[in-house]
């Protein structure tokens, strides 16, 4: 069971790194793909009033929102797998109770018959005892 479950866990995070990767691919392709259809203009201003900390931090902060939304979006994700994941295994263990109690109701059933059997034997039996 815990090799099972090891496995199915080894799956689940298999599942979550390419689906990380296929959101980095993405992320990289649209980029690129701005990137390509972007037409850069050079100015000189020799008057050097860039600001370039403020232009960094503001790329910065974009990006960061950009990956925190994608990491929601990853965790979201992840969790639904599980919950899957979990209900698939609630209802494999269900159907094995199910098939447990159904094979004791089968070995009580056979037993109560055997046991009514035995009493009639014994009852057949008692009258000759008594003599």
């Amino acid at each position: 069971m815990n090799k099972i479950e090891l496995e199915a866990k080894v799956d689940a995070l298999q599942d979550e790194i390419n689906f990380l990767r296929s959101i980095y691919e993405a992320e990289l392709a649209e980029l690129q793909g701005q990137i390509k259809d972007t037409s850069v203009i050079v100015e000189m201003d020799n008057s050097r009033n860039l600001d370039m900390d403020a232009i960094v931090a503001e790329v910065k902060a974009q990006y960061e929102e950009i990956a925190n939304n994608n990491r929601a979006e990853a965790e979201k994700w992840y969790q639904t797998k599980e919950m899957q994941t979990s209900a698939s295994q609630a209802g494999e263990d269900l159907r094995n109770t199910k098939s447990e109690i159904a094979e004791l109701n089968r070995m009580i059933s056979r037993l109560q018959n055997e046991i009514e059997a035995v009493k009639g034997q014994v009852i057949n039996v008692l009258p000759y005892l008594i003599k």
